[in-house]
């Protein structure tokens, strides 16, 4: 079995690695804090001192962080960081970034790393962190056919719908696609769940009726409860959405597409990290819009 490196072992990537340790493969990991290493490596797998020895002792390395800067960092490295990725992957390896950045950062990373004679995927994730846990993510990947089907078995542990999208950067694209999608539609259950409380009508039982119909969607089934019960525990955190949602309107930029309700969300979520809120689940967006509306959504007894 090829040998995995793995590197960001947060919310997601602690049981990403888990799987891969139950599916049988040998796994070492590196993180910037030691929680997520000590956790992996009481679950069978190895500790390495940085990046690069990560790298090192991997047939397939994957990294999965926060932001375009961060792979740049553990990839390819600059300023004050541990020894990169890059100087450990030899010829014939291959790097699957799951992490969601900005597609033209991924192909200028592919770049550098196909003139060392290593290959990319990159393979961004949907699916929070129950998806991570119970190995049923979808993953969108980005690059060759033959190197898609070499890591496909790796790929599978982590999740249930592999779609390979296209070259490399496509799958960042297919992502960013993806969190617009959800920013409209988390917005949506906000507005109809208000309606609901201001209009005297209980917001769980709007959820129940709805949730079945040409309304339903997976931020609806999931996330409307929570925001009905006042949970807003993180699944995915505010902070990382906006950051995926600044990315999207980057790219649009780029290719000239404007995306108005994703910028409108945008500022959205910018009131609820003003109010500190940034490390909360997405959920809180319901917040926002109930001070809009000088409401607050709740189940009834």
């Amino acid at each position: 079995m090829d040998r995995i490196g793995f590197v960001g072992l947060g919310i997601m990537g602690r049981p990403m690695v888990k799987n891969l340790l139950a599916a049988g493969f040998p796994v070492t990991v590196w993180n910037r804090s030691r929680p997520g290493i000590d956790e992996c490596v009481a679950a069978g797998a190895q500790e390495a001192e940085s990046p690069q020895a990560v790298a090192a002792d991997a047939d397939v390395l994957i990294t999965i962080v926060t932001d375009s800067p961060d792979v740049e960092q553990v990839v390819l490295g600059g300023g004050e960081s541990p020894p990169a990725a890059i100087e450990g992957l030899a010829q014939g390896s291959v790097l699957i970034d799951m992490s969601t950045i900005s597609p033209s950062v991924t192909r200028h990373i592919s770049d550098v790393l196909a003139a060392k004679g290593v290959a990319m995927l990159d393979a961004p994730v949907s699916g929070g962190d129950a998806g991570a846990i119970a190995g049923t993510l979808s993953i969108m990947v980005g690059g060759d056919a033959d190197i898609v089907a070499r890591c496909q078995p790796i790929l599978e542990v982590m999740g249930k719908t592999i779609t390979h999208v296209g070259p490399v950067g496509a799958g960042q694209t297919v992502k960013l696609c993806n969190q617009v999608a959800i920013a409209g539609a988390l917005t949506g259950v906000c507005e109809a769940l208000t309606l609901a409380q201001n209009s005297d009508v209980d917001p769980a039982k709007m959820l129940d009726a709805i949730s079945a119909g040409a309304a339903g969607s997976w931020q609806m089934s999931n996330l409307g409860p929570r925001m009905v019960d006042r949970d807003f525990a993180p699944g995915f955190m505010v902070k990382l959405l906006q950051k995926d949602l600044r990315l999207a309107l980057g790219a649009g930029g780029e290719v000239g597409q404007p995306l108005p309700v994703t910028a409108l969300v945008n500022q959205l979520f910018h009131h609820l990290e003003a109010g500190g809120a940034g490390d909360e689940g997405t959920q809180a967006l319901v917040r926002v819009v109930e001070t809009l509306g000088m409401t607050e959504v709740r189940r009834r007894a």
